[in-house]
């Protein structure tokens, strides 16, 4: 057992910080706009960090990292450079500025009030909020998933254990979001943020020094007879290794709860500064992630043995990759880490579970309950907002309690519905006036279709799509499309050729709305 008296005490401190963080910025929160977009006057650098410690939870650190360091060896560190070029430094640039202005323009605070105002359609703001709801749930709980299997290797609770953390992590999160607001999550990010790449840094050293360096390690994992390839650049497998950069990187543009950071900025002077740091603690941190993940084979066996622990799930008998990067931590860093190590994922895991639970929360909030409720008053608006902070908390938690389901698997499907949908109404509703609000109804069919498709197929395991199954495996197609994570890219392709096809055939919104909005970035 790796638990000490340091761990502990770590531990508690950070979460006193962080509680006093919540307290510190309630009395700032004053309004719906505080809460929301924290007064849309937040500076780059708690901008950035918001921006990436919402990107990375234990998700990556424990999930992504495992399964894919295991699939694809060292060649996985692709994901974290894809994430850091096309899903930080990209969406910066090309998304950053015109977002700021023209949400600010057209008073939106949230994605679907965007689609709303951009398009003139009510309708499109009701279903988007819907999807918004429904498709975040999945990725929350995914970050409950990744970090109660961390705290069951450090504290040794135990098979109970596992649904103490999940309770006790969702307690935490709603405890400092429901007094604070965005301005309390940013705060938080930012201390989470240094946390994340002090500790980062240190896992990958300890990582290689326990396996005898960079070198030896790599040699190492060229001996590995099962799989080959696992100590080259591009890996055995550099088709379906660029499917899970594309989902995991350009997904981003299409998240509700990522774009919303662009929202919330001071000003447009502050989006080359927040590109630049985003960008770099995208690097560290899942580039450092993934790369650590690429060595989980010298730590960690399917068959045990010298290597570690079985790590077979007796339901299916397929690996557990979510134990993985655990069971790589508990043997190769020393027991006064493990504490930094457990105050690292849960502050990555806390900062998106704030991300998650407050874009779902003002979603419902603001487009969905309000327009149909008259005359709420800023007061009750609030109460709301915490309220439905509460109730998703306490969905996620059931949803994680299925220890079954893989952290990989509910991400994907989260994601890939959400940017599926979204990517291409959004970035062609921010630089294109024939933009039509078909296209946008036709995208969101479309990315919904194939994720509700794909999960009822393949995602549940239902006796009867066996033979279906079993058909697709047997074709040994290049390009699995089995995998969630395909599926997810293929409805972002689609999104992104379906709205410019779609628009140029359909009719745009009112001349007057487009004008106007593409008047304010002097279009």
């Amino acid at each position: 057992m790796k638990t000490n008296v340091s761990t502990i005490i770590i531990l508690i401190f950070y979460v006193l910080v962080m509680m006093g963080i919540g307290l510190y910025t309630a009395r700032k929160t004053k309004s719906v706009s505080d809460f929301v977009l924290g007064g849309r006057n937040v500076g780059s650098w708690l901008t950035a960090f918001a921006y990436g410690t919402s990107y990375f939870s234990a998700v990556v650190f424990i999930g992504y990292s495992g399964q894919f360091g295991w699939n694809y060896g060292v060649s996985a560190t692709w994901i974290g450079i894809g994430n850091a070029i096309i899903g930080s430094l990209l969406p910066w640039l090309i998304l950053g500025k015109r977002t700021r202005i023209i949400s600010n323009h057209i008073n939106a605070r949230t994605m679907p009030e965007f689609f709303e105002n951009r398009f003139g359609s009510q309708n499109l703001k009701l279903v988007s909020a819907l999807i918004v709801f429904v498709f975040l749930i999945p990725y929350t709980a995914s970050v409950y998933n990744g970090l109660s299997r961390l705290f069951g290797m450090a504290f040794n609770l135990g098979e109970n254990g596992y649904y103490y953390i999940i309770i006790a992590m969702a307690l935490m999160s709603a405890i400092y979001v429901i007094l604070g607001g965005y301005t309390a999550t940013a705060i938080n990010d930012f201390v989470q943020g240094i946390i994340m790449l002090v500790g980062i840094i240190a896992v990958v050293g300890f990582t290689l020094s326990h396996a005898g360096g960079f070198t030896e390690a790599l040699k190492s994992l060229g001996e590995i007879e099962e799989t080959k390839n696992l100590n080259t650049a591009f890996g055995p497998d550099p088709l379906n290794l660029l499917g899970v950069v594309l989902l995991t990187s350009l997904g981003t543009w299409g998240l509700p709860q990522m774009v919303q950071k662009f929202y919330a900025i001071k000003d447009e002077k502050q989006i080359a500064k927040g590109a630049i740091i985003s960008t770099i603690f995208a690097f560290v941190v899942a580039g450092g992630s993934y790369f650590m993940g690429g060595f989980v084979r010298l730590y960690c066996s399917v068959t045990g043995g010298e290597k570690g622990k079985t790590l077979i799930n007796e339901v299916n008998g397929k690996p557990v990759f979510d134990d993985m990067v655990p069971a790589l931590l508990d043997k190769a860093l020393p027991d006064l880490l493990i504490g930094l190590v457990v105050v690292l994922v849960l502050s990555a895991s806390l900062s998106t579970l704030s991300a998650l639970v407050l874009t779902s929360s003002s979603t419902l909030t603001i487009d969905l309950i309000k327009p149909r409720t008259k005359n709420m008053t800023e007061k009750r608006e609030m109460l709301t907002l915490r309220i439905l902070i509460a109730i998703f908390l306490v969905i996620s938690v059931v949803i994680a309690c299925n220890k079954n389901a893989s952290i990989s698997t509910l991400m994907s499907y989260s994601w890939g519905g959400l940017s599926g949908a979204f990517l291409g109404p959004y970035l062609f509703g921010l630089f294109s006036k024939k933009t039509s609000s078909a296209a946008c109804w036709t995208s969101f069919a479309v990315g919904i279709g194939i994720t509700v498709t794909h999960m009822i197929l393949f995602g549940f395991g239902f006796e009867c799509f066996n033979g279906l199954v079993a058909d697709i495996k047997a074709l040994e197609l290049p390009f699995n499309i089995l995998s969630p994570i395909n599926a997810g890219v293929i409805s972002m392709l689609l999104s992104l050729i379906i709205v410019p096809v779609v628009s140029s055939f359909t009719k745009p919104p009112k001349k007057e709305i487009v004008d106007d909005i593409f008047a304010s970035i002097g279009k």
